[in-house]
This record gives C-alpha cells, sequence and structure tokens, in this order.
C-alpha cells in the first residue's frame, strides 16, 4: 500500500528544486534535489513521476507565484499608468526578494522539457498582466504589435532592470522607475 504523500515534503522538494537549479542548472540530476531536500531519490518520484513532471509543476508554480506577486494589492480604481506601475514595481520586487526563484525559472523558462500544456497553465496566472498591458496600449504606438512580442520586449526589460536592482541596490528605485517609464513611453 502507498504511503500518502506529505505536503511538507513536496513542498521542501520544490524548495530544493529551486535551489539546486538556481545554482547547478537543469542538468542537475534528481538525486541532488532529493538529498537537498532531505528525502530518498524515489520518495521524489513518488511525488513527481519524471524529472520533467517536476519541472513542470515548478515552471507553473514560479510563474503562478509571480503573476500573484505583481498583482497583489492592484489598485483597481486607479487610472492604467498608476496600475501598471504597481504590477511593474510588485513584479521587480518579487524578483529581487527572491533571486533563486528568478534564476530558476529563467532557466525553466528556455527548457523545451516544458510542455504546451504547463506553459498555458502559466499564462492563463499571468493573464491579469496582460489584460493589463493590452489596456496600457489601446492608443499608443503598439496598438497594433502583437501581445507576445510586446510580452517579450517588457520581459526583457524587467530581466535587464532586475540585474542592475540587484547590482545596484542603491539605486534600485531610480532602477525601476526608469525602466517603467520607457515601458510606458512606448506602449501608451
Amino acid at each position: 500500500m502507498a504511503r500518502p504523500r506529505s505536503e511538507d515534503k513536496r513542498s521542501a522538494i520544490m524548495s530544493a528544486a529551486i535551489h539546486v537549479i538556481a545554482s547547478q542548472g537543469l542538468g542537475a540530476p534528481t538525486a541532488t534535489i532529493a538529498k537537498e531536500a532531505g528525502v530518498s531519490n524515489g520518495s521524489l518520484f513518488n511525488y513527481f513521476g519524471t524529472k520533467a513532471d517536476l519541472l513542470n509543476q515548478l515552471y507553473i508554480e514560479l510563474k503562478s507565484e509571480m503573476a500573484a506577486a505583481a498583482l497583489d494589492g492592484l489598485p483597481s480604481e486607479d487610472d492604467i499608468r498608476r496600475q501598471m506601475l504597481h504590477v511593474w514595481s510588485q513584479w521587480l520586487s518579487w524578483a529581487t526578494s527572491f533571486p533563486e526563484k528568478r534564476r530558476a525559472l529563467t532557466h525553466l523558462g528556455v527548457l523545451d522539457d516544458i510542455t504546451v500544456e504547463s506553459r498555458q497553465i502559466a499564462n492563463n496566472a499571468l493573464s491579469g498582466i496582460s489584460k493589463l498591458l493590452e489596456r496600457g496600449r489601446e492608443n499608443g504606438p503598439m496598438c497594433n504589435t502583437p501581445l507576445e512580442f510586446i510580452v517579450s520586449i517588457v520581459n526583457a526589460m524587467a530581466d535587464a532592470t532586475i540585474d542592475f536592482m540587484i547590482n545596484d541596490p542603491a539605486n534600485a528605485d531610480k532602477h525601476c522607475t526608469v525602466s517603467f517609464d520607457a515601458i510606458r513611453r512606448m506602449l501608451t
């Protein structure tokens, strides 16, 4: 008879996967993740059928966490500019507060093993941000540009800004503000 799964063990495996992938990359063996989590390699596979399953679940959870952080406390009564600034600031705050999660997510984002279904689930989690981008560009110079292209540009700006914020924490707020202003001018 199979033992019941423990949410604590699953959480330990996910935390270990973040740490190991952030520090060693996607090629790190599951045995390393299991050891870091304090479980046997076999136990890891009781929670995730394959390494790809683990990586897909991790991708979904990190994208969902990032989206939730970005949208947390969104001032729905404010104008679109303030709403976009709120999401931008919250997103960058999450990424700079959790650099290992950001690094792991960066690795996972280019992994071929992340399925179309997992990417769609993650995109659904990010739909509030996408809707905000759509509203922000309605009458702007990029109103006819595919949203996927705009998302790619915004992601690239976020990555550059996050790097500057981490490497120059004394000017982190300035970097956040300047980059948001560039995005705002690009979209609206």
